[in-house]
């Protein structure tokens, strides 16, 4: 009796140490607002992988970038520091060396590819080119979303973390875009118990197709979703470390790939006086 008494008071006790969901969250938009100026005060590497596959399994076409990532008065500035792709043509492989290369008069893989880069790593709004709002962590991400705490806490390589899981507050449609405030994701966030700060945040599409479009136009999306890691890089900074997302999409009943990104960012440093000045001149 007096066992059962104690793992009751103890599961108890536990219970109290754990925030609201919502009062976790809250704190996690405060920290996401405080990162974004302290976020642009940094230097670091980019490396990206984007890939077309075919129907058949084979590559359609394949990119690796290499950026430097600087501090810019919008957000951030990226330099390609390296760059090689290749494309397939009669069964076989030819390769080019900048990006925005079409081989063709209508060469959708050289425009698709280019655009994925643009769209999902350079983001205008962001201090870190991914869109915000693949990821609902921001305090107006959140207002569009409904949250959940899924178990106490867990472990997470090296850190206790809360898994919080999320979906739209109600039904959205591709239809809709954001001028409905529609939020489009569902997934889970695994938080840090200490700084409030994610670790891992998994998306994948809370929509599905109209029927309308895929009969009428042949056009289907499927699979769309994105996982993003951070990291600690300095106290109370952190940052995306790795990031990436796969999708089949079929267009006009002909077009089919299986289009993949991955990104990883690594070097971090913080911007001093002498980089910052240095970087202005080369702007003019």
């Amino acid at each position: 009796m007096k066992l059962l008494i104690l793992a009751g008071a103890a599961a108890g006790f536990l219970a109290a140490q754990t925030p609201d969901v919502n009062s976790i969250m809250a704190q996690v938009g405060i920290n996401q607002a405080k990162s974004r100026e302290e976020r642009a005060q940094w230097i670091y590497q980019q490396k990206q992988l984007l890939r077309m596959v075919r129907g058949s399994g084979k590559i359609a076409r394949e990119e690796h970038r290499e950026y430097l990532v600087l501090p810019d008065r919008r957000g951030i500035k990226k330099q390609l520091t390296n760059f090689d792709g290749r494309y397939a043509q009669h069964g076989t492989y030819h390769t080019y060396d900048k990006p925005g290369y079409e081989y063709k008069g209508l060469d959708l893989d050289g425009s698709l590819i280019g655009q994925m880069s643009e769209d999902m790593t350079n983001e205008k709004d962001s201090v870190d080119g991914i869109e915000s709002d693949l990821f609902p962590l921001t305090y107006h991400q959140q207002l569009k979303y409904t949250f959940r705490l899924d178990g106490g806490v867990q472990e997470y390589r090296g850190h206790q973390v809360w898994k919080v899981a999320f979906e739209p507050k109600r039904h959205a449609s591709i239809l809709d875009g954001d001028d409905g405030g529609n939020a489009m994701w569902k997934g889970e966030a695994l938080i840090d118990t200490q700084e409030f700060q994610p670790v891992v945040v998994t998306t994948s599409m809370a929509w599905k197709m109209p029927a309308a479009i895929r009969i009428l136009l042949g056009t289907n999306i499927k699979g769309l979703g994105f996982s993003l890691s951070y990291q600690k890089v300095a106290d109370g900074i952190w940052f995306p470390v790795s990031y990436g997302g796969e999708f089949e999409v079929t267009g006009l009943f002909l077009y089919k790939r299986t289009m993949s990104i991955s990104l990883v960012n690594s070097g971090f440093r913080h911007a001093d006086v002498t980089s910052q000045i240095a970087f202005e001149k080369d702007e003019k």
